[in-house]
């Protein structure tokens, strides 16, 4: 049996996508550039495309730009953004939180004279909208606050965050790559300034993402070339894949209500049952946290040896964000709610999709709970959750 529980990472490319975009790998194969007729074939669509996106996040058809993945669109957006303006004032805020392709990027504009401030969390994981509004000074010019976690599933207070923002005359950015299939995504009801959405986590193709730059914002390139996405992201458009995004947002905005109950029985079920489990505990807020995704830390561990017991059973999961899943380092998420190491290297993230079913569930309910039993007999640990917590959280940390 087969349960992939790891849609965080990445879903599977839906049979109506790979349909639209079968032609465009074969014989419609101009590049939008081109002056004859396949090349105007290439350039229609694309326009069509950018203009069904547009239209289902309330955007205008300017505001979209098409980039290579998620992460471009989060280096465009805060490169972009902070190069061009930094006449305006060189303070820059985000979160201890975000992805990497953010604090990556941060860290680098700190090398290029920007000065970086990183909002804690509370224990649940989410942002103290007051301890935003202290960080923003005379010379702040930009931030940028993760919609929902790709770890821990925690949903910001984005639109909130925004009107702070846009009141202190600040340019808000945020990944909303999580986001997409179960959140709002109308652009004017988040509010933000630049949101990052990633084609892969929509079942739609990798290799695609989007950037909505709201008009009046301006930006530089971090690609130069041929001038394509107005000058702002030059290289040949790669039209399958553009296609193939357009369609995969129309699906997943138009199934979002009932995909979210749905999911979201399910996730409260696998919770429920993984937290029967002794010295188990879920991180992140149940509350205000994306209908798909399940974090727990299980203690007395090693998340990385139930992962590989799990494979062998063909349970699919990960130990958070699969773009750093080489490092040895635990989870930055989970530290920053404050927890010890032990729970930061016992965290796994489940994070279930539209192919999930009630008898996956109860699969990864009934083949977990021994592994962890076994797992917990191997080991030299053998703390209880007061006990690690106790010995492990920050003095200092914000309760």
């Amino acid at each position: 049996m087969r349960v992939y529980m790891d849609n965080a990472a990445t879903t599977r490319v839906d049979e109506e996508v790979l349909e639209v975009m079968l032609p465009f790998l074969g014989e419609r194969y101009g590049n939008p550039s081109s002056m004859h007729a396949m090349g105007i074939d290439a350039k229609t669509v694309v326009g069509d495309a950018r203009e069904k996106v547009a239209k289902l996040l309330g955007a205008d058809e300017k505001e979209i730009i098409f980039t290579g993945s998620g992460t471009e669109s989060d280096n465009l957006a805060i490169f972009g953004y902070c190069r061009k303006n930094k006449s305006k004032g060189n303070h820059i805020i985000t979160t201890k939180v975000e992805h990497h392709a953010v604090l990556d990027s941060f860290e680098r504009l700190k090398k290029e004279g920007f000065e970086v401030t990183l909002l804690d969390v509370d224990r649940d994981g989410l942002i103290d909208l007051e301890e935003l509004k202290r960080a923003i000074t005379d010379n702040t010019i930009f931030a940028s606050i993760i919609y929902a976690n790709n770890e821990i599933g925690t949903v910001q207070p984005i639109a909130e965050a925004a009107k702070i923002c846009k009141e202190k005359g600040v340019v808000l950015h945020t990944d909303a790559c999580q986001a997409t299939n179960y959140l709002e995504m109308d652009v004017t009801k988040i509010g933000a300034d630049l949101i990052t959405i990633n084609g892969s986590k929509i079942y739609g193709p990798k290799g695609i993402g989007v950037l909505y730059k709201k008009r009046d914002i301006m930006i530089e390139p971090i690609i130069y070339g041929g001038g394509q996405e107005f000058g702002i992201r030059s290289g040949t458009e790669n039209v399958a894949n553009i296609v193939g995004f357009a369609k995969a947002l129309d699906m997943a905005l138009n199934h979002r209500d009932e995909e979210s109950i749905r999911v979201g029985k399910l996730r409260d079920k696998l919770i429920s049952g993984l937290l029967n489990l002794p010295e188990s505990r879920l991180n992140g807020t149940h509350e205000k946290r994306l209908p798909n995704n399940a974090n727990i830390s299980f203690l007395n561990l090693e998340g990385e040896s139930l992962l590989l017991y799990m494979n062998e059973l063909g349970i699919y999961a990960s130990t958070g964000s699969a773009c750093s899943s080489d490092s040895l380092e635990p989870s930055h998420v989970i530290i920053a709610l404050g927890l010890p190491h032990e729970l930061g290297h016992s965290s796994i993230r489940f994070s279930l999709g539209k192919d999930t079913t009630e008898s996956d569930i109860d699969y990864v309910l009934k083949e977990v709970p021994p592994i962890v039993e076994k797992l917990r007999k191997m080991s030299p640990l053998h703390k209880t959750m007061e006990e690690a917590i106790a010995a492990g959280v920050d003095k200092d940390f914000k309760h």
